[in-house]
């Protein structure tokens, strides 16, 4: 590889040594912290969990759900056809799949989705409770806080709080 003349040499910054390790120490200060790689590996946990769940939901919970329905489809596979599209107008014959109607231009209401969706929200919900009663058991730290009504402006706070963050009034009776 050809090396730089001296007078070409000039050109290039003296400090670009000192100027890149200066970088790179405030790269690694930013991504290094504590509050970041707690975001990364919360991001990298809630990833995998939202998979199993998703696999939970599809492959455990919907099949015996969608036995309900009187056809043999999978609950995600239910739609009803609102406006046909250009290929049945004519015509055409019933739609198979969701996606045919879709690739048809029919409108269609998607509510085995929609009920998929509900069921996956509320499993999610029902896992990420179960966690944090048993994080609160395990770690004698309740990550479920309770909370009480303000005895006058009716908002919830905490049940230990001793002011109300919403009007400020005492709750252990001092304003009288």
């Amino acid at each position: 590889m050809p090396r730089l003349e001296d007078a070409q040499q000039t050109l290039l910054p003296s400090n670009i040594k000192a100027r890149t390790q200066n970088a790179w120490d405030d790269f690694t200060d930013f991504a290094l912290r504590d509050n970041v790689l707690e975001v990364a590996v919360g991001l990298i946990l809630a990833t995998a969990f939202t998979a199993v769940v998703s696999s939970f939901v599809d492959d455990i919970i919907l099949p015996p759900v969608s036995l309900i329905s009187p056809s043999n489809n999978n609950l995600d596979a239910k739609f009803a056809v609102l406006r046909d599209g250009w290929e049945r107008a004519r015509g055409g014959r019933r739609y198979a799949t969701l996606k045919e109607a879709k690739d048809d231009g029919a409108v269609v209401m998607a509510y085995g989705e929609f009920i998929s969706k509900i069921i996956r929200l509320f499993v999610i919900a029902l896992a990420l409770f179960v966690i944090a009663r048993v994080y609160g058991w395990a770690a004698n730290d309740s990550v479920i806080k309770k909370q009480v009504k303000c005895k006058y402006c009716r908002k919830r706070i905490s049940e230990k709080a001793k002011r109300c963050v919403n009007c400020t009034s005492w709750q252990d009776g001092r304003e009288g």
